[in-house]
Order: C-alpha cells, then structure tokens, then sequence
C-alpha cells in the first residue's frame, strides 16, 4: 500500500459522442450517466427549482428518492432559503438544494442532528451524511458545501477524476491491490476517519486490480488522459510513503504531519508499473 500527495488535477477530458447543457444561456459540459433511465433523472435535476421546499416529513422522503444517488443532496432544516439560494445556483450542476420548513422530531433522529438550523449533506451512494450548524457566513457555509461534495474517501474512476477537475485541494492518494480485500477495506474506513478531521485535504484511493479492468474498457484517447493524472510532479513525504498493515492510522496520521511540516520530496513520476502503456 502506497500514499502520495498529488496537486489536483487540471485535465480536460472529452467523450464522445458530447452532449452540452445550457444554464442561463451558459453552454456547460454534461458530465452525467448515460445510461437512458440515468440520463433522464440527471437531466430532470436542471429543471428542478435552485432550492426546493420542503414542508413535510413525506416530502423530504420523496425529495431524496426523486433525487437518487449519482448527486450530493443538501437539505437546510429550519434554514432560511436566502441563505442558500446563491450557493444552490453556483453548485446546481453538482448537486441538489433544498430547505425544510416543517419536520418532525423522526426526521431529526433519521437524519442525525440536534437543532436547528442546520445543513444536511448525503451521499446516498456511500451512505455518509455530515452535519453543519453554521456560522452561517457565505465563504463560510460556501466551504462546507465544496467540501461536502464528494465522499470521506473518494474511490478514483474516470467518472469521479472528472468531477475532482474543479476541485482546489491537494489530493492525498492510496493505492492497494485490491478495493474489495478486507485489509483495503479496513484502510479506507481509517481514510475516512483522517478526511473528517482534514477537509482541506481530498482523500481518494485507486486499486490495481480495479484500473487495470478499467483502462482494458476505454477507448485509447480516454485511456491516455486517465493515466495522464498521475503523471507529473508528485510530493513525497520521506520515510512515510508506504503502509504497512500495523497501526496504520497512525501511519496516515505521520504522512500528514510529514507534509504539513513540509518534509516533502518533490519528483516526476513516469507512471506506476500497472499504468501500463
């Protein structure tokens, strides 16, 4: 297992065939599914209201269903919309906004939280939701919803490198054999707990296994700008790049501090063995 600290990425991939979407007159990239039953419901989301209301406990659960789970969802309990409104337009095209206005104390259980106001963030796919009380300043709240818009630990695939285009942070990647072995397993739930505490960081992971099927998929074009990501300068922390399987949370934790306190190694990388060619 292998830990690096790579700068986020800047590429700009292309499939074909292309599809564009326009936002107030703004052609933008369609970077959805596109499997038809996916389409629909991810095109269906851009002609949805910026913020939906919600004045229900049965309408907060068929604003989630409606929403399913290749999206983010933000749900503002007892905020006001105006404070959201802003954001939601800027952030429409990666995730869905909403406040509700009335709920019951289930809702509070259900969805973890305490008082109000407060902002919900869910990612249905990977069953994670976050829980944000304010201040409720716009560069503040700005933040937390940037922050909130991928996973704790974000699996790398050229669906999701696409999304990290955008992305600020520098980006704190693991690589193991395989996702799916119990070890990995447990190394990314200990990922999960480090990005918790370090949001300022995105932490993803890439398994050999899984990228070597993936490239075998892609069209050759694709395929070179994938592997194209992890070309380049990378920073290493020395004598914390590996992993081993004892005590890895502390290991993590010194990777970190190693980088923090600038004991780095800038090199260029020519691609890992599995890149292939």
């Amino acid at each position: 297992m292998k830990l690096s600290m790579l700068f986020p990425p800047r590429l700009k991939l292309h499939a074909y065939p292309t599809l564009k979407l326009f936002m107030h007159g703004v052609p933008i990239e369609y970077n959805g599914p596109r499997k038809a039953d996916s389409l629909v419901r991810y095109l269906k989301k851009f002609a949805a209201p910026d913020v939906s209301i919600l004045d229900s406990d049965s309408a907060i659960s068929d604003f989630v269903q409606a929403a399913g789970t290749y999206f983010p969802i933000y749900i503002g309990f007892g905020l006001n919309e105006s404070l959201i409104s802003k954001l939601a337009i800027k952030y429409k095209k990666k995730a869905w906004f909403s406040v509700a206005k009335d709920f019951s104390e289930d809702v509070m259980v259900l969805y973890d939280f305490d008082k109000v106001p407060a902002l919900a963030s869910l990612h249905p796919t990977y069953n994670e939701h976050n829980i944000f009380y304010g201040p409720y300043e716009e560069e503040v709240l700005e933040k937390f919803i940037r922050h909130s818009l991928f996973p704790l630990a974000v699996p790398i695939n050229y669906e999701t490198l696409k999304l990290l285009n955008d992305d600020e942070r520098k980006i704190v990647l693991t690589i193991v054999e395989d996702v799916d072995e119990e070890k990995s397993k447990k190394l990314i739930k200990i990922l999960k707990s480090a990005a918790s505490a370090n949001r300022d960081f995105v932490f993803g992971y890439v398994g050999i296994k899984q990228w070597e099927t993936l490239l075998i998929y892609l069209e050759p074009t694709r395929r070179q700008d994938f592997q194209k990501w992890l070309f380049g300068i990378e920073w290493r922390v020395n004598g914390s790049e590996s992993i081993d399987e004892e005590d890895q949370a502390s290991q993590v934790s010194q990777f970190l501090e190693g980088y923090k306190e600038g004991r780095i190694i800038k090199e260029r990388i020519g691609g890992p063995s599995f890149m292939g060619s």
